[in-house]
């Protein structure tokens, strides 16, 4: 494994465990952030998926048949 690989699987780790607490802690606090800015980050991904899926669809070149022979 490259030290660049284990160095972003660390940095996502930490990520993770860093959101994890601060959800936590704000939902302790009953912040109505805690709930809204999650879920507002989950639709904004959701949304940039697909727009990226559409194009990547819109944009897709049609290959052109193959033409019947004898089998």
């Amino acid at each position: 494994m490259s030290d660049r690989a284990h160095l972003t699987g660390v940095l996502l780790m930490a990520g993770a465990v860093i959101q994890m607490l601060l959800f936590i802690w704000g939902a302790t606090r009953k912040s109505y952030l805690a709930v809204a800015l999650p879920m507002a980050a989950a639709m904004t991904t959701l949304t940039a998926i697909s727009l990226w899926v559409g194009w990547t669809m819109l944009n897709l070149e049609e290959e052109p048949e193959e033409p019947a022979g004898d089998v």
